[in-house]
């Protein structure tokens, strides 16, 4: 196709009108329209109950309603089942270490891999994740588990009445007993507060968390974990730590006890890691060819289990192993809530911290797999999660990295894989525990720490956010090293709040303008972008990519006066001691007098002519214009110092308008005014303009004849009106 097909077959825009202004509009062209409900229609209809809203309630309540109808088993069901029986078997040791890090028996970890899962797949809206315990939550729970009940409370008194030392005869079972009791509080807390926080719709928080600070959050959270399962991949014994520096503390504890590293555990830790790695390679590799991954998850529980019970590696060479487990569930029982007040601010941390990570890893998977996750909703569902399993003895859950990228990996689908892995836990603390007690530790830490690298494949990011954005970068960086550094829950208060800096810092620094018109269309572009666009003469455009309000506007309006090159108070300075070299040049009977005025970079040489000569030349009619008054002095020879007539403001972007900005603005239209340098507005939209009417902008002298709906409309009429002005009774050059 030639040039002239193309431009024969080119849709044509044409349009003949008269310009605009928002008087004309107003009086002439549109009508606001009469709102005819009052407020108590209009709240009859917010609570009207309707088949079609309870059904809308619903489908939001439970998002599973949205799904299962229309499951497709046979598409679906294999791969579903697979993915929960993997994430099953490796739910089930970490729900047993993770309730260690949690200071509570093992069985609680199981309880808290079987109840808060199934619910989920109820009120959830992730496809994907796992939900369950996690070592980051279960260490912040187990510091307060510790601090609430101490060994020290719990040393058995001797026969003449004095405790114990430290470490010996502490009494396990009522201490286990009483940090179940604050967990489990501490868990119905957690739970209430994420409840509520969804009902008031608090999810927008996840608006906030922009995929640079949560992918920098996840990988943050990721060298947490694999922290924490050093001392099990190398089978050293070190104190808990949490809060600020918690990651350095623990390896520098692990570092210094690597001296006492138990070698067979090292070695079958490493030799799972290793199997671990070279499947999910071969999975990756030939996942077109493989009708299901290999589940390796699965064959190093059953190897490593299977040869620690046949080599007792626990007594023979003093390997760690998740030790015994009860069979058999508990009743529902309540919490001690005598123990609240103690535990409010930390219950709120752990909520924080709990629904960010599940709600960083949702969105994390909805990208990938192209749907999206309700933020409120997901709130709701883990405070109900966590509240009602709570009367079954669990402790607070949030959805786990690993597992979620074996249940995703493994083929899953749904939350079907979800409840397949709760019934592997329920099997197991029913009926077979007992098989699983051999399980060393350190096969679970390889389990944990190879499933995890494809998070710390978000490293990747850095190079690509360097090359396209500094201020995203800058999250990512603040965002991984703060959550290192500070603990998951400080870690990402500073994340969010930088954030939050960061659209300050672009809302305060916006990018401003002037714009050019393109020959021949209606269009105005960057002067210093584009060579097509040409300024218009004696008219200056200013454009601003941000709304205008307290924060900005005295930024606004300095750059309006640096952009343009007019500034009033300079062209006031200078009409004033033009009208002192006038009268001293009367009072002396020179003439003519030369006075340069320098403004900027424009240089404009003006010659004053004493009052008779100008009277004269009116006489003669060599001056356009007659209209001025000739016995008036400064009409006659105050002369306008700037080629420019006219500044349009280009509101285009502008969203919002408060009472400073409107104050500012108004301020500027009438410095300008005053050097006879007219203002107007355009391009304001429908919203800011009830938000000028409710500031009361507009009056005498600023009137709604000033605005106009489009650029181009304030163009013309600029130029129009200053063809229509009268000539200034004055000469000048410019040079």
């Amino acid at each position: 196709m030639n040039q002239e097909d193309a431009a024969d077959s080119q849709l044509m825009y044409r349009i003949e009108r008269p310009v605009y202004d928002e008087a004309f509009i107003r009086t002439q062209l549109v009508k606001r329209k009469k709102k005819s409900t009052t407020l108590r229609q209009r709240l009859a209809d917010k609570f009207k109950c309707s088949s079609e809203k309870a059904k809308t309630v619903a489908l939001s309540l439970f998002p599973i309603l949205t799904w299962l109808p229309s499951y497709p088993v046979k598409q679906f069901l294999f791969s579903d089942v697979v993915s929960g029986l993997s994430t099953g078997m490796v739910q089930l040791p970490q729900g047993l270490a993770y309730a260690m890090l949690a200071a509570v028996p093992p069985v609680y970890g199981l309880y808290s891999s079987f109840y808060p899962v199934v619910l989920y797949a109820f009120f959830g809206t992730s496809r994907h994740i796992s939900v369950g315990t996690f070592a980051v939550v279960s260490l912040m729970i187990g510091a307060v588990a510790a601090r609430e009940a101490p060994d020290s409370m719990f040393y058995i008194r001797s026969a003449n009445g004095s405790n114990m030392s430290a470490g010996m005869d502490v009494d396990l079972e009522a201490r286990d007993a009483r940090r179940v009791q604050v967990a489990v509080v501490l868990t119905t807390m957690v739970g209430s507060i994420q409840f509520v926080l969804g009902l008031l719709r608090f999810g927008f928080v996840a608006i906030y968390l922009t995929e640079p600070l949560v992918r920098g959050f996840t990988t943050a959270a990721s060298v947490h974990v694999v922290v924490s399962q050093l001392k099990y991949l190398l089978g050293v014994k070190t104190p808990r730590f949490t809060g600020p520096l918690s990651a350095v503390y623990s390896i520098k504890a692990v570092l210094t006890e690597i001296t006492s590293t138990n070698v067979t555990t090292l070695v079958l830790g490493l030799v799972c890691c290793v199997f671990l790695y070279g499947v999910k390679v071969l999975n990756e590799h030939f996942k077109k060819k493989l009708p299901i991954p290999i589940p390796g998850e699965i064959i190093v529980v059953i190897v490593s289990t299977g040869i620690s019970y046949g080599l007792s590696l626990s007594e023979d060479y003093t390997v760690d192993v998740v030790g015994k487990i009860p069979t058999g569930l508990q009743l529902p029982a309540v919490p001690d809530f005598s123990l609240l007040p103690n535990l409010f601010m930390d219950s709120f941390a752990v909520a924080i911290v709990g629904f960010s990570m599940g709600i960083s890893l949702s969105k994390i998977f909805a990208i990938k797999h192209g749907y999206s996750v309700d933020g409120n909703q997901e709130l709701i569902a883990f405070g109900l999660c966590n509240f009602l399993s709570s009367f079954f003895q669990t402790f607070a859950i949030t959805s786990s990295m690993s597992r979620s990228l074996i249940q995703e990996s493994t083929g899953g689908k749904t939350q079907i894989a979800g409840l397949v892995a709760s019934l592997v836990v329920l099997l197991v603390v029913v009926a077979i525990g007992f098989v699983f007690q051999p399980l060393p530790q350190t096969a679970l830490a390889a389990i944990i720490m190879v499933n995890l690298l494809g998070m710390f494949r978000q490293f990747r990011d850095i190079p690509g956010l360097w090359r396209t954005s500094k201020i995203e970068l800058a999250i990512w960086l603040v965002s991984f090293i703060a959550s290192v550094l500070l603990g998951l829950d400080y870690g990402l208060l500073v994340a969010i709040t930088f954030a939050l800096l960061t659209v300050i810092y672009r809302l305060q620094s916006p990018k401003m303008s002037l714009l050019g018109h393109v020959p021949d269309t209606g269009l105005y572009c960057n002067l210093d972008d584009y060579e097509e666009a040409a300024e218009c003469e004696g008219i200056k455009i200013f454009h601003s990519n941000s709304s205008i309000y307290f924060a900005n506007s005295d930024l606004y309006v300095s750059m309006l006066k640096e952009k343009s090159g007019v500034n009033p108070e300079r062209l006031q300075a200078a009409q004033k001691a033009q009208k002192k070299k006038r009268v001293k040049a009367s009072s002396s009977h020179r003439s003519p007098l030369d006075i340069c005025v320098k403004y900027k970079e424009e240089r404009v040489t003006h010659e004053v002519l004493p009052l008779n000569n100008v009277v004269e030349e009116q006489r003669n009619g060599q001056l356009e214009d007659t209209h001025c008054d000739s016995n008036s002095e400064q009409d006659a020879f105050i002369m306008p110092l700037s080629a420019v007539h006219s500044i349009i403001l280009d509101w285009t972007s502008a969203s919002f308008i408060d009472s400073v900005g409107a104050k500012a603005i108004k301020q500027v239209i009438k410095e300008y005014a005053a050097v006879d340098v007219r203002v107007v507005i355009a391009s304001c939209n429908r919203t800011l303009l009830d938000e000028l009417d409710a500031l009361q902008f507009f009056n005498e002298d600023v009137t709604t004849a000033m605005l106009f709906p489009t650029v181009h409309d304030a163009v013309l009429h600029c130029q129009h009106s200053n063809s229509h002005a009268p000539a200034a009774m004055k000469r000048f050059t410019t040079r």
